[in-house]
């Protein structure tokens, strides 16, 4: 367990020293309110830059709170999860390509306690980020658009933090496989979208996928009720972490031998 701390704080003192506890925080944030503000702002956006063209109008609808929440994870999804795959792709393979990796595991270090370490590092990072952000997100609706529970907000960030790691697990695995961040970065991101198309098609059969969490979260922000629906597809994403995280180490331990 020692082992692991240490190479856990090393983590965290990276991170530090990368100024990803710094900008990883700023632009998660930035990007969960950027919807919510420009919407409500939207009529003095237009007349600050001259209006509409005479005769022309305008109609923007009511959004009401569960509506905003779904922009701002509608940009998480897109915006959010690129900057994270971007912030993490060369968590693993740019130590391998640089050698550090094979310098640390010369040591008496475990791939367990390796990969782990690294992943466990990135998700405090990840759901620091998101909790920041969608308290920002959750101030915003609340003063412009009506009220959202605190526990609503709170059901938020745990389940969509579900689905951000499944993002950075995924980006883990690609990180024991590959050396080149950049590939680890474009299989990453080809693999979200790959499901996404995929439930996308198969929507009737893959009620359960975690690309449909933002769906459910919405559905529980207009019911009230945390539906079985959104539990399922919490447990699955669960489920496929932990398979990603396993087979991460795995075929980490696997390369090195190999190599």
């Amino acid at each position: 367990m020692s082992q692991w701390l240490t190479l856990f704080q090393k983590e965290m003192l990276e991170n530090w020293r990368n100024k990803k506890w710094i900008w990883v925080p700023l632009v998660i944030l930035l990007i969960a309110v950027m919807d919510p503000i420009t919407n409500y702002y939207m009529p003095v956006i237009i007349e600050s830059v001259g209006g509409l063209p005479e005769g022309a109008s305008i109609q923007l609808p009511e959004y009401t709170p569960p509506d905003v929440v779904l922009m701002s994870l509608g940009q998480l999804s897109s915006l959010g999860v690129l900057v994270l795959v971007l912030m993490s792709m060369g968590a693993i393979s740019g130590e391998r390509k640089s050698g550090i990796a094979e310098m640390v595991l010369v040591k008496p270090v475990s791939h367990l306690s390796y990969i782990t370490a690294k992943w466990a590092s990135l998700l405090l990072l990840v759901w620091t980020s998101l909790f920041l952000g969608m308290l920002a997100s959750w101030y915003y609706i609340n003063i412009l658009f009506g009220s959202l529970a605190w526990t609503d907000f709170l059901l938020i960030v745990f389940f969509y933090g579900l689905w951000l790691t499944l993002v950075i697990s995924l980006s883990i695995f690609y990180n024991s496989l590959l050396k080149t961040p950049g590939l680890v970065a474009a299989c990453t991101i080809l693999t979200i979208m790959l499901m996404s198309l995929i439930t996308r098609i198969f929507e009737t059969y893959l009620t359960w996928s975690p690309s449909r969490m933002t769906s459910h979260i919405h559905d529980m922000l207009v019911t009230g009720d945390v539906t079985s629906d959104l539990l399922l597809t919490g447990l699955i994403t669960i489920t496929v972490c932990a398979a990603l995280l396993a087979g991460s180490i795995a075929a980490f331990r696997t390369r090195e031998l190999a190599e």
